[in-house]
């Protein structure tokens, strides 16, 4: 991954600046953090929703899916945890997102866009760790005409597949990253904003990244944990943590 610059560490601190807090019931947040939680963004389990462009399963098993392209750098963290916040060890879990221009890796992209067939940037898989985290380091995803901001996301289980689902990030943030990094720069203003997204409505509000600046060294980390019921539980993970009170 690229060192960040000045510029990069402005665009972040400006989008932190921009994203609304959190307003969470009395405790949810201590309680969360207690379970060992990495965001207290947590109130149900995770929606399936449509795979979309363009899955593919090159095999990568990597933590650094930037290969060079440009944009504003990120640190992405999934927690993959059970109905009772039970950190979920050894899944895999796969990422893949558009570049900067709204261009995928390993195909032909909608609309004219560019040939990347043979490439593979913004993609790879992790397994989750002792803690149900899995970790990349990516870029924040550009756009594309008729649909917002997100990164696509798989969960498996063994050979199964238990979640299929994308995420998506505050539409201050969005805004402010894409105003002030050149990288993301268009000729087109965006035709898609959250609000009238229906794949993004369909999600629900669990979907949302919760974003920082990591310190050291200033980068923007997004962190979702992504509830799953392999046996067909579907109690919400806000709702385990309230009752701990």
């Amino acid at each position: 991954m690229r060192p960040l610059s000045t510029l990069d560490r402005r665009t972040v601190l400006k989008a932190m600046s921009l994203a609304p807090l959190a307003v969470l019931p009395s405790g949810v947040a201590a309680r969360a953090e207690s379970a060992g939680l990495i965001s207290t963004d947590v109130c149900l389990l995770q929606k399936e929703v449509t795979e979309g462009p363009f899955y593919l399963d090159p095999q990568l098993l990597r933590a650094d899916i930037t290969e060079g392209r440009p944009g504003l750098p990120m640190q992405l963290r999934l927690q993959v945890v059970t109905a009772d916040c039970t950190p979920v060890v050894g899944a895999r879990v796969d990422v893949w997102h558009c570049d900067a221009q709204g261009v995928y890796s390993g195909v032909r992209n909608l609309g004219g866009g560019a040939d990347t067939e043979g490439q593979s940037f913004l993609r790879g898989a992790q397994m989750t760790d002792a803690t149900g985290v899995a970790t990349f380091q990516t870029i924040f995803p550009g756009w594309y005409p008729g649909r917002t901001t997100h990164v696509h996301y798989k969960v498996f289980l063994d050979d199964a597949t238990v979640l299929t689902s994308q995420i998506f990030f505050d539409e201050a943030v969005n805004q402010a990253i894409y105003a002030d990094d050149e990288s993301y720069a268009r000729p087109n203003a965006r035709d898609m904003l959250n609000a009238q997204d229906r794949i993004a409505a369909q999600a629900g509000e669990g979907a949302y990244a919760q974003v920082k600046m990591t310190e050291p060294d200033g980068a923007m980390e997004a962190a979702l944990v992504v509830g799953i019921s392999p046996d067909g539980d579907t109690s919400g993970l806000f709702d385990w943590l309230w009752k701990r009170a």
